[in-house]
């Protein structure tokens, strides 16, 4: 419980001080919001040592390829992206500068989804789901935890930018099937490589509308 309650506030106090950055959005204001994620992290696997759940295991590479590249398809016909313009991609200094790559390619395609899926999926989606196994029972347990994970993912989302409807649906899809997958194999990797392919898959497009544009 009293892990739980720091990840909690130090989340939302690097999500605080992110939104004091003047360019929020950027590599510089996303720094103390991925510290606040990544303590609750460091200090679990220093208490807990959960050696489990960051197990890697060859399955993880289907499990991460094959959900994230559903979850595109998913996103893609739910916005009826075969209407749509093709995506294309824009950052200070043009499309392929090294800015772009920076702020874009690595911290939004990298290391964004590495450091939320750890926070998201392997500190809260596990706490949750031990405080209240002893309580409700393993099923019960594991259908709140998913929908805490999965609500929180959308919830540290909105703090940054205004979601849509379906925008926001989407994003609640994401954290639940990666929240599911941890629980299916205990392991933790299998949804940090979805959320990397379901982001780096949407960056290729705009890069392909891009040269095509």
């Amino acid at each position: 419980m009293q892990l739980l309650a720091f990840a909690v506030i130090a989340a939302s106090t690097g999500a605080l001080l992110a939104r004091l950055v003047p360019s929020t959005g950027s590599v510089a204001s996303l720094l103390p919001l991925w510290a606040g994620l990544i303590a609750p992290v460091a200090l679990l696997l220093a208490r807990a040592r959960p050696t489990g759940i960051v197990r890697f295991r060859a399955t993880d590479l289907m499990w991460g390829l094959g959900l994230g590249l559903l979850l595109r398809l998913i996103q893609g016909a739910s916005e009826r992206a075969d209407l749509q313009p093709f995506p294309t991609v824009s950052a200070a200094g043009g499309p392929f500068s090294g800015a772009w790559w920076i702020e874009q390619g690595l911290a939004a395609g990298v290391v964004g989804p590495v450091v939320e899926e750890l926070f998201f999926r392997a500190v809260i989606l596990v706490l949750v789901y031990r405080l209240l196994r002893r309580v409700t029972g393993a099923v019960a347990a594991s259908v709140a935890a998913l929908l805490c994970s999965a609500g929180s993912f959308v919830l540290i989302h909105q703090v940054f930018a205004p979601l849509s409807v379906s925008a926001a649906v989407q994003l609640l899809l994401v954290g639940a099937l990666c929240a599911a997958v941890v629980l299916l194999t205990g392991r933790i990797w299998g949804a940090v490589l979805a959320h990397v392919v379901y982001n780096v898959t949407f960056l290729g497009l705009g890069l392909i509308g891009s040269f095509a544009s």
